[in-house]
């Protein structure tokens, strides 16, 4: 799974790069034949300030879905990482359980689903 990271206000690190693939890589593994592209934006909100200001912006790109657009400010990045991925998680298992539930079924033989119905 190919993760796209843009970063506002810092520089990356590669510890940073590989904790986000990681914790997506983890968190997502179920549904990666499902994801278009993946992009996370991490962020200082507030410069040298300080604060509960590092944000995780994570937007999913699905087949034949919407977008999921995850996001989660805290005062360490690595926890708004680590959160941000969980709810994506969450997220993704709920909507591919609604997509299961909803989803029509299919006749094993497709053929026979052309045919009328027999009447007696």
């Amino acid at each position: 799974m190919h993760i796209d990271i843009h970063t506002h206000g810092f520089s990356p690190t590669t510890g940073l790069r590989e904790h986000v693939e990681k914790r997506l890589g983890y968190a997502l593994s179920h549904i990666g034949d499902s994801i278009l592209r993946l992009t996370v934006r991490l962020s200082d909100i507030n410069g040298p300030k300080g604060g509960d200001d590092k944000r995780c912006l994570i937007e999913l790109r699905l087949k034949q879905a919407p977008a999921v657009v995850i996001e989660d400010v805290e005062a360490d990045l690595y926890v708004a990482i680590d959160r941000a991925a969980d709810r994506a998680r969450r997220t993704m298992a709920r909507r591919l359980a609604r997509q299961r539930v909803f989803a029509p079924v299919m006749p094993a033989d497709p053929e026979a689903a052309l045919q009328p119905c027999p009447t007696n």
